[in-house]
């Protein structure tokens, strides 16, 4: 099993656990805020196990019907793992509003409290092992895992503060008030990640210091006269480089594979640990000038 699968069934077993206490205390404590939380846990198990589907195909390697692999399941995961973190803050606002309205009170607070420490103990050890494994792997989905439990991890914090501050003073309105800034938070955390799958989802670019790296890498090259066509895009685990290079007509086939081959390593090199696909295209002119001309005609 890679460390990136590993990750996603250690986060749907912490899922699991803070699911049954949150829910157990939840609901016999009437906190808006810790039953949220709990519904929360549920949906964190079912997209932990969604994401160690999409990682187990994004890893497969190409096949005759998916020709370049199935990177872009990780994207998909991060798009439906953000559309889900929404919805959960979007129920976690409307408890909150309905509980300042109904006016209910709290009760088991005691049991809350301690409910609420354990589980932003668990959730702060998975977000350290999680975020481990995105900077060890580059994984997106363990990215995104990564940033939801970190969003349980604040909200958590601010459960257990609204929770404290109700104890002591009384003031049980509190846990609404802060139930909605939870749900505030979440919203817009969900949005970046939406962001970041649906660019992947597009065929957004790669870094822009990572194509100025292999811009470097070409133009240092002195068998190389011009470039042009370089086109990039990261699909899941995988980036994919496209490049015209131009030589010059007298130059052997041979050698000009050979230094073809030099750039592609070097390329490689920006990050070793992300799968690269790069197809470069041998010129003995710069053939964009032609394709130019026959467009304006």
């Amino acid at each position: 099993m890679t460390l990136q699968k590993g990750a996603t069934v250690i986060a749907s077993i912490v899922a699991g656990i803070l699911v049954i206490i949150k829910l157990v205390i939840g609901i016999m404590s009437g906190s808006v805020a810790v039953l949220a939380s709990a519904i929360d846990s549920i949906l964190d198990i079912f997209v932990s196990m969604f994401n160690y589907f999409a990682l187990h195909n994004a890893e497969k390697p190409p096949s005759e019907k998916f020709n370049y692999g199935l990177g872009k399941i990780e994207a998909l995961a991060a798009v439906i793992e953000g559309t889900i973190i929404t919805m959960s803050g979007l129920f976690i606002f409307y408890e909150a509003v309905k509980n300042i309205i109904e006016q209910k009170e709290l009760s088991y607070l005691g049991s809350s409290i301690a409910v609420m420490v354990i589980s932003i103990i668990l959730t702060g050890g998975l977000v350290a092992y999680l975020t481990y494994v995105y900077k060890k792997t580059g994984n997106m989905v363990v990215k995104s895992d990564a940033l939801h439990y970190k969003t349980d991890l604040l909200s958590n914090s601010a459960v257990l503060l609204s929770l404290a501050i109700v104890y002591f003073t009384d003031f049980h309105i509190i846990d609404a008030i802060f139930g909605i800034l939870i749900a505030i938070y979440i919203i817009y955390s969900a949005f970046g990640l939406i962001k970041e799958g649906v660019l992947m989802l597009m065929d957004i670019s790669l870094e822009e210091e990572v194509v100025e790296k292999i811009r470097k890498i070409i133009e240092e090259e002195p068998e190389i006269t011009d470039y042009h066509y370089l086109k990039t895009r990261k699909s899941g685990p995988f980036n994919f480089v496209d490049v015209h290079l131009v030589f010059t007509p007298e130059i052997p086939l041979l050698a000009a594979h050979k230094v073809s081959d030099k750039i592609e390593e070097e390329i490689k090199k920006i990050d070793p640990n992300a799968k690269w696909h790069i197809t470069i295209h041998l010129d003995p002119y710069d053939d964009s000038i032609m394709h130019a001309d026959e467009q304006n005609h």
